[in-house]
Formats: C-alpha cells, sequence, structure tokens
C-alpha cells in the first residue's frame, strides 16, 4: 500500500484540482513563448504563467504532504519564495541585456522610447498636449 492511497478524498481532489490548474497555467506559458513574435514579448508569457502554475503546484504538494504526515509541511513555502524572487529579476536582466544588445546594433525590433504625457519634458517638447515620442 502506498502513502497516496491513505490520502483522504477532501485532501485529494483540491490537491489534484490544484495540480491541474498549475499545469495548464505551465502549458499557456509554454504556448505564449512559441507563439509571441519578438523577444520582448515572449519574456512575459512564460514568465507570469509559470508562476502562478509552480504556486498552485506547490500548493498542493503543501497540502497533500501535510495531511499524510499529519503535521503542518511548509518546505515549498521557501522553494516559493526563491521562485518569487529570482524569476523578475532574471526577466529584468534577460530584457535589459537584449535591450542593450539591440540599440548597440540599431535593430528595428527596439521599443522606442516615450516620454510620461504628464512630464516637463513632454511638455516642453510638445506645448499642444500631444504626445511626444523620442527619436532613436
Amino acid at each position: 500500500m502506498t502513502p497516496l492511497e491513505q490520502l483522504p478524498i477532501w485532501a485529494a481532489l483540491p490537491a489534484a484540482l490544484l495540480v491541474v490548474v498549475g499545469a495548464a497555467m505551465a502549458l499557456i506559458g509554454s504556448v505564449g513563448l512559441l507563439r509571441l513574435r519578438s523577444f520582448y514579448e515572449r519574456v512575459h508569457a512564460p514568465t507570469l504563467a509559470t508562476s502562478m502554475g509552480m504556486a498552485c503546484v506547490l500548493l498542493a504538494s503543501m497540502i497533500v504532504f501535510s495531511v499524510l504526515q499529519t503535521r503542518l509541511v511548509l518546505h515549498e513555502l521557501l522553494i516559493a519564495f526563491f521562485m518569487i524572487v529570482t524569476t523578475p529579476v532574471t526577466l529584468m536582466l534577460l530584457a535589459r541585456a537584449a535591450l542593450y544588445r539591440d540599440r548597440t546594433e540599431e535593430s528595428d525590433q527596439v521599443p522606442l522610447l516615450s516620454t510620461p504625457s504628464g512630464s516637463p519634458e513632454a511638455e516642453m517638447a510638445a506645448p499642444d498636449g500631444a504626445e511626444a515620442v523620442e527619436e532613436r
């Protein structure tokens, strides 16, 4: 008899639902990685979707092992903390490196620099209230 056979139905159903939702979120992020065209569009889909997918799978793991071991299991919170901290940092580093590379190569995929419409630079550049866009 395996330990999972001892898992009560009231714990198995939410855990199974969370694993399925987490896997679906990871799949959506992977499809977004394949379907989107530029690097700048691609970095967002896997980062956002897999973070939520990871959270669902870790929550399911916490439920299952807390019920099976009859004590609160919180090891997964440490994994979630490190994933939540490192994923956005990695995204920013990759995006900045790609932006630097594309600007030095004068690529046409570089997003334009825009000045917020409420800033003094925008009012000086476009006194009639039109949005100012800085040229490359």
